[in-house]
């Protein structure tokens, strides 16, 4: 079963090309990245957050000009650590179709090759060309809209959280 889903696994990628082959690596990386962040959100960020805000607590002068440029700074802060690497994945997610695309104009030379030497009475020798045109592309948009998602919900989660984190630093007295 396992030997069988392996060889399965790699006559697609071969069926696919070399263009296949750089999207399952974009895909491993987002993948991490992707994986890396909530598993920040979820692990990290209460602690880092509860650091911060005892910090802000015990202050005693949280009323001031300074203490509203620590808390704007502290809020500056937390966004930089909330968004990173928020923007890779977006580039990550935007550039698998565009190398989905890719995989289809090298497929449709490959075809042409072919019928350039075979001509088109052999459709069975351009079925590869054929392949190589269309898994890629396809690859490229599940992965990018699976990806979009994620990105998404990464913003919106970001976003959410510094809300949240900027309203617990309060201020005394606003002047």
């Amino acid at each position: 079963m396992k030997i069988e889903f392996i060889n399965q696994l790699q006559a697609f990628m071969e069926a696919g090309g070399d263009v296949l082959w750089a999207i399952f690596a974009l895909t491993f990386l987002l993948w991490m990245l992707i994986s890396e962040r909530i598993l920040f959100l979820k692990i990290n960020l209460p602690s880092l957050k509860a650091d911060k805000l005892k910090s802000w607590k015990d202050r005693s002068d949280k009323s001031s000009w300074k203490a509203h440029r620590v808390r704007e700074q502290m809020i500056s802060e937390m966004n930089r650590t909330l968004a990173q690497g928020v923007s890779f994945i977006k580039t990550l997610v935007a550039l698998c179709p565009l190398l989905g695309l890719l995989g289809t104009v090298t497929g449709m030379v490959t075809v042409f090759d072919i019928m350039a030497v075979v001509g088109t009475g052999n459709p069975r020798s351009m079925a590869s060309g054929i392949s190589m045109a269309t898994i890629p592309t396809m690859a490229g948009m599940v992965v990018s809209i699976s990806g979009i998602y994620f990105k998404t919900y990464l913003e919106n989660k970001t976003k959410v959280e510094l809300e949240k984190f900027a309203d617990e630093l309060t201020l005394g007295g606003v002047s």
